[in-house]
C-alpha cells in the first residue's frame, strides 16, 4: 500500500510538471476613445438672432420656452477658424440624401427623415473614434438642426369659458427633407413627400362634457422665417434654406477654448451641445392677453432656436 501512494505521488508530481505554460491571460483591450456629441436643452441660455446677438421681443410679438421632447440634426462639422467656409472644415456626419419625392422649390433632393437620428435631452446625438477625425485645433462647431419635437401651452376658448391646454408640435427644420411618416405625439401622420423649411404639424387633446377629443393639423411657416444663429454671418455665411446653427466652443464654465484633436487620445472626449430654447416659438398677440390663441388669430413667426453653446466637458 505504501509502495502504491508513492508511486501516485511520483505520477501526480510529473503531470504537474508537463503542462504547458501558456503565460498571463489575455485582456480585452479598452474601447477607443471617441468624440461625442450629447444634447442640452437650456430655456435659461441666452436668447439670440439669426446674427449671434442678443434678441428681445417686439411690442405686438409674444413667446414661449417649449418644452422639448426631441432633436434631429442632419450635419456636424467643426472649423478652425472665423473664415473657415461651410463644409471647409472637418465634416463627421451627414444625413443620407434621398431623391425619392419629387422637385420641391430648387431642390432636387432631400435629407431622409427615416435615416435622421432623432434624440432627446441628454442623449447622444453622434459620436465617432478620436482616431478617425482630423487631428487639429478647432474654434468652431456647425450643426444643421433639421427636426424638434417640443410641447407648447395654448388656449382654446369654447362657448365663451377658456381652456388652457398642451399641444405638441413636430417641426421640420432642415432645408428639404423626404418624409414618409412621422409621430407627433400619438398621432402618425403619413405624408410620403419632400417638405421644404418650415413644415410642421401639431397635436392636441382635450376634454369637454367628459368627452376627450384628440385633433391634429398641419401647416407650412413662411420662407425665412425660422431663426439660425450664426455668428460668423459676415465671415462664413450659411446657404439660404439651411439650419445650420454655429456656436463657438466654451469649457465648462463658459469661457471661449479651442478644441484640440490629436488622435492619440485614450479617452473619450464630450460636448454638450446645448440649443437655447428661451422663447422659441414666437407669435403676433392680436388678444393682448399673452396666450397663444390660434383661433383668436395669433399667428407664429418663429420656431427657430436661439443659440447654441457647445461646452467641453472636463
Amino acid at each position: 500500500m505504501k509502495k502504491l501512494i508513492a508511486l501516485s505521488i511520483i505520477t501526480i508530481t510529473f503531470l504537474n510538471s508537463c503542462k504547458k505554460d501558456t503565460g498571463p491571460a489575455a485582456t480585452t483591450p479598452p474601447p477607443a476613445a471617441r468624440l461625442r456629441f450629447v444634447y442640452k436643452f437650456d430655456s435659461t441660455q441666452v436668447r439670440l438672432n439669426n446674427l449671434g446677438q442678443v434678441s428681445t421681443i417686439p411690442a405686438n410679438h409674444r413667446a414661449q420656452s417649449p418644452k422639448f421632447n426631441a432633436m434631429g440634426a442632419h450635419y456636424i462639422e467643426m472649423a478652425t477658424s472665423d473664415y473657415t467656409a461651410v463644409g471647409g472644415g472637418t465634416v463627421l456626419y451627414v444625413t443620407p440624401s434621398v431623391t425619392t419625392g419629387i422637385t420641391t422649390g430648387t431642390y432636387t433632393n432631400a435629407i431622409d427623415f427615416n435615416q435622421q437620428p432623432v434624440k432627446g435631452q441628454g442623449e447622444e446625438l453622434y459620436s465617432v473614434p478620436l482616431s478617425q477625425v482630423k487631428p487639429g485645433t478647432y474654434k468652431w462647431l456647425r450643426v444643421s438642426l433639421a427636426y424638434q419635437n417640443y410641447d407648447i401651452r395654448y388656449k382654446y376658448t369654447y362657448m365663451s369659458s377658456p381652456f388652457y391646454l398642451t399641444g405638441t408640435i413636430a417641426s421640420f427644420i432642415g432645408y428639404n427633407t423626404y418624409i414618409n411618416s412621422y409621430k407627433i405625439k400619438t398621432q402618425t401622420m403619413a405624408v410620403n413627400a419632400n417638405k421644404l423649411q418650415g413644415y410642421w404639424g401639431f397635436e392636441t387633446s382635450y376634454t369637454i362634457n367628459s368627452v376627450t377629443t384628440t385633433t391634429t393639423s398641419v401647416g407650412q411657416a413662411p420662407a425665412g422665417s425660422t431663426t439660425v444663429v450664426n455668428p460668423l454671418f459676415s465671415s462664413s455665411p450659411i446657404p439660404a434654406g439651411s439650419c445650420l446653427v454655429t456656436g463657438q466652443f466654451v469649457n465648462a464654465s463658459g469661457s471661449p477654448q479651442l478644441l484640440t484633436i490629436t488622435g492619440n487620445e485614450t479617452k473619450d472626449i464630450v460636448i454638450t451641445v446645448s440649443l437655447s430654447t428661451n422663447n422659441s416659438f414666437e407669435w403676433v398677440e392680436h388678444t393682448g392677453d399673452n396666450w397663444y390663441e390660434p383661433a383668436a388669430g395669433d399667428t407664429v413667426v418663429d420656431m427657430g432656436v436661439r443659440g447654441m453653446i457647445p461646452f467641453i466637458q472636463p
